[in-house]
């Protein structure tokens, strides 16, 4: 669970980077042609392989892990104050991992079918920014990715400190410097996302 989840981890990085290169405001130039680059691509394609299979097997963990640890306590204590020892997002990453997922969905109906239909269909031209454009025109699309974000920042806050601890880094020296790392990470991938569709809404990105 901790490996993919750093694997993902790194994946996002990646991809919010890429993401980014709209904030060049060049009528989507650069961040067509390096998504055209990383579609076209036979060892990026061979990654995005893995990342799949990485994210299905953290989904399938994740249940198990949600599954354990139910059946580890079926009755529940009689007087019960989880908020002392714990958040309240880290006891709920089911619930997290669940809207994650539905928004995951929506996000590879948006732009992954679209560009692998014009790959695969005979390496159709595909702007892919003008995509974005259409798809970040309507509101309610918007509300939607940044009700996304939100559960993904709550996921990650937890989820990076959390794959570092289970690997064995729980440190009084290190585990603040790794907590602090796993905000500053979180806070900056989020909001770098939320930046995207809210500047193609508002018409800053054209």
């Amino acid at each position: 669970m901790a490996f993919t989840g750093l694997f993902l981890i790194i994946f996002l990085i990646v991809h919010a980077g890429v993401n980014s290169c709209i904030f060049l405001n060049d009528g989507g130039s650069t961040f067509n042609a390096v998504a055209h680059f990383m579609s076209h691509n036979w060892i990026l394609r061979f990654l995005e392989v893995g990342l799949f299979a990485g994210l299905i097997l953290h989904i399938i963990q994740g249940l198990i892990v949600w599954r354990q640890n139910r059946q580890a306590r079926p009755v529940k204590y009689h007087v019960n104050h989880p908020q002392a020892n714990s958040t309240w997002y880290s006891r709920s990453m089911g619930i997290l991992g669940t809207l994650l997922l539905l928004f995951l969905i929506m996000h590879i109906n948006h732009f992954f079918i679209g560009t692998k239909v014009a790959l695969y269909g005979g390496d159709q031209e595909h702007n892919l920014f003008e995509e974005m454009k259409e798809v970040f025109s309507h509101w309610y699309i918007v509300v939607l990715y940044i009700l996304g974000l939100i559960a993904l920042f709550w996921h990650l806050l937890h989820g990076f400190q959390s794959a570092f601890q289970t690997f064995g880094m729980n440190h009084k020296r290190w585990s603040p410097i790794i907590k602090g790392a796993g905000v500053a990470y979180t806070v900056i991938i989020c909001l770098l996302f939320a930046a995207m569709p809210l500047a193609m809404y508002f018409g800053v990105i054209a």
